[in-house]
């Protein structure tokens, strides 16, 4: 595909550089700095000017374009990038926006402002954030095939049973697969012999009954369920959205906000949230509140400093877990470093999704493993797919190395993959592959 991104942000450039190799990228950007050093860095053409204006689409070829990406910091900028783009050219649009009354309108009616497909920064940081709840030591979890399989990765620590396991070992679930084990920022495909070290993350594909099983193996002192005591730092938007999620899962969180006007909107909007009217640095308070017995304190604060307080000091009052809200990728890694459990980044996690849905191609669903290391594909087998009509075990002998089929469901009833397990047209697989063969993959399935 030829695919115009407009803004050349943290965003803008995630999504260039996933998409970079396996389609004609042009970025456009106002800041001739970024669209040169995009230039250097990826294999991409770099476009200095207004995306909004006519002229500067011409330059970026919008006439040829197959797909626009309005992917700037500013709202209302990535609506009228489309709404351009909607009245020159026949590209299927995307925007990035933050505020969810854009959402909420675009989903009332169809192709709302000219965009084909919108993503909310917000909601989807909220939605990432939510997953993990209930999962103890889960570092992502995707839903597939109508939540009727699920993929997830858990890290190990020093104290979990599974730590210096085989997988052979640790493989005790029956709706389960090991697919991958990710060490030291690679990936390895989950062998029996595998050994799963301290440290190591792993990546399992099974029934939601069976990953949250296994959960209780990998870090069995942590409690699970909507029986975890969440305490949520921060009223923002993503702080909201978490909360509100949280109740619709039989959650009664508790959240702290400072502004007192912020706290009585949120207390009206929320009924099964506690709000407290606070600064959630204070010590005194933390203490008088028992923050420390929480199972798990979300920081949704507005500065990425704050959430990395905020989550330290969770963690010296005895919160078994804490999830930071992290805007600058740069620093995730780093907070993970000094003390913070999950690191979740609202800009990686939009610019996934986005690219995500440019991969989908043959598939029904995509979820990306550490945003670019390997993908999770939901195929719907058809009569010319290479698993159709064939056992497990003659298939993979015909796929690349580096794939995994982790799944099957037939009349939405799961079905565990087993060598001799013959795949029918019209099932749906949910296969793991190394990100340099999921193209192939899942031109092939």
């Amino acid at each position: 595909m030829r695919v115009v991104i407009i803004g050349a942000g943290q965003v803008g450039s995630s999504i260039a550089a996933d998409l970079a190799s396996a389609h004609e990228v042009i970025v456009v950007d106002c800041d001739e700095e970024r669209t040169e050093e995009l230039n250097y860095s990826l294999d991409v053409l770099g476009v200095t000017g207004d995306g909004t204006s006519v002229s500067t689409l011409e330059e970026a070829g919008i006439g040829e374009a197959d797909m626009v990406i309005a992917s700037t910091d500013d709202d209302e900028t990535n609506i009228v990038v489309c709404s351009t783009v909607k009245a020159i050219s026949d590209a299927f649009t995307i925007a990035r926006v933050k505020n969810t009354e854009y959402l909420r309108t675009w989903e009332r009616s169809e192709r709302a402002f000219g965009v084909d497909f919108m993503v909310c920064t917000n909601l989807l940081a909220a939605e990432s954030i939510v997953r993990m709840i209930g999962l103890p030591a889960a570092r992502d979890v995707d839903p597939f095939a109508g939540g009727k399989v699920q993929m997830a990765e858990f890290e190990v620590d020093e104290e979990s049973p599974v730590a210096n396991q085989t997988v052979a070992e640790a493989d005790r679930f029956d709706s389960l697969t090991f697919v991958a084990i990710l060490k030291n920022g690679c990936v390895e495909i989950a062998r029996g012999e595998t050994l799963i070290e301290v440290g190591d993350r792993v990546v399992v594909i099974g029934s939601p009954e069976s990953v949250r099983e296994f959960a209780g193996s990998v870090a069995p002192e942590e409690s699970q369920g909507t029986a975890e005591e969440v305490v949520i730092v921060g009223g923002s938007e993503i702080g909201y959205h978490a909360a509100r999620l949280l109740e619709s899962r039989g959650f009664k969180p508790r959240l702290v906000e400072q502004d007192t006007d912020r706290a009585r909107d949120l207390a009206e909007r929320l009924p099964q949230t506690v709000v407290m009217e606070s600064d959630a640095t204070d010590i005194e308070f933390l203490e008088r509140e028992h923050i420390g017995d929480a199972d798990i304190v979300i920081a949704a604060l507005d500065s990425d400093e704050k959430n990395l307080l905020v989550s330290l000091l969770g963690r010296r009052m005895g919160v078994e877990r804490t999830i930071a809200i992290i805007d600058t990728n740069d620093y995730v890694e780093l907070f993970e470093t000094v003390g913070v459990d999950v690191g979740v980044s609202p800009r990686s996690v939009v610019a996934e999704e986005i690219s995500r849905f440019t991969r989908e191609g043959e598939a029904e669903n995509v979820a990306l493993i550490e945003s670019d290391k390997a993908e999770v594909l939901e195929i719907e087998v058809d009569a010319e797919s290479i698993l159709a009509d064939r056992p497990i075990h003659e298939s993979v002998a015909d796929l690349p190395d580096g794939v995994v089929i982790g799944a099957i469901t037939r009349d939405a009833e799961f079905i565990t993959p087993r060598g001799d397990t013959v795949v029918e047209v019209g099932d749906h697989v949910v296969v793991f592959a190394d990100i340099d063969v999921g193209e192939e993959v899942a031109t092939r399935l």
